[in-house]
C-alpha cells in the first residue's frame, strides 16, 4: 500500500445522513444542549468523565466549557462536531476524530449523546458519517476506540459499523468503588473498503 497523504483535520466538513447533520459547533445555538450533555449522570458514567461528575456547575465549569467548545473548529489536529437530529434542528451530541497519529495514519473516535439523542439510530448513523470521513476524505488507515463494559448499548453501535473487538484492558476505570474493563475494538481501511460501515 502507497502511502497517504497527510490527513487534514484543520478542514471542518458538514456530513449529512438521512437522520443526522454533522457539523461545526456553533456555540451560540449548541451550547444548552451541550451543557446538558455533560451533565447527565448517564453520560459522565458511560464515558467514565470522573472530572464530570459534579452536582454543581461553577461559574469555573461554564468559562472552562465555554472555551473548550469555542475553540473546537480551530483545533488543527483533532475533528469535533456537532451531531444535530434533523427532525427538530437541536444539537443532541457530538461525534469526535482525535488522538491523531500522522506517521501511523490513525485515530481514535468517540462519541456522546444526551437524552433527547438516544434511541433513534442517531448515534449509529453518526458514527458511520464520521469513520467514513475518516477513511474516504482524510485517508487514515486505522480508526480505534475504547468502550466500558457497562456500556454494551455503544459496543453494539460501533460493532455494527464495523469496529473489531481486539481485547479487553482489564480494571482499566475506578468507578463507584469498584473496577471496569473495558474493550479496545478498530476497523481498518481495508475492511472499511469492504463494508463502508455495514459489515
Amino acid at each position: 500500500m502507497t502511502d497517504q497523504p497527510a490527513a487534514d483535520f484543520s478542514v471542518k466538513p458538514t456530513l449529512t445522513g438521512g437522520k443526522v447533520l454533522l457539523r461545526p459547533f456553533d456555540l451560540d445555538q449548541d451550547a444548552d444542549a451541550l451543557r446538558e450533555l455533560l451533565r447527565d449522570p448517564e453520560v459522565t458514567r458511560l464515558t467514565g468523565s470522573h472530572d464530570l461528575t459534579g452536582v454543581t456547575w461553577s461559574d469555573a465549569d461554564e468559562a472552562r466549557f465555554r472555551d473548550w467548545y469555542a475553540t473546537r473548529n480551530q483545533q488543527p489536529d483533532r475533528l469535533d462536531l456537532a451531531a444535530v437530529d434533523r427532525a427538530t434542528g437541536q444539537c443532541v451530541g457530538e461525534a469526535v476524530l482525535n488522538d491523531w497519529n500522522g506517521p501511523n495514519h490513525s485515530c481514535s473516535f468517540r462519541t456522546a449523546f444526551g437524552p433527547r439523542g438516544r434511541d433513534r439510530g442517531l448515534g449509529t448513523e453518526s458514527a458511520r458519517l464520521i469513520v467514513g470521513y475518516a477513511f474516504e476524505r482524510l485517508g487514515l488507515h486505522r480508526v480505534e476506540l475504547m468502550v466500558y463494559a457497562f456500556n454494551p448499548r455503544a459496543r453494539r453501535v460501533y460493532e455494527k459499523v464495523g469496529f473489531v473487538a481486539e481485547g479487553v484492558l482489564r480494571d482499566v476505570l475506578r468507578w463507584d468503588g469498584g473496577w471496569v474493563d473495558g474493550t479496545v475494538m478498530s476497523v481498518l481501511a481495508p475492511e472499511w473498503d469492504r463494508h463502508h460501515g455495514y459489515p
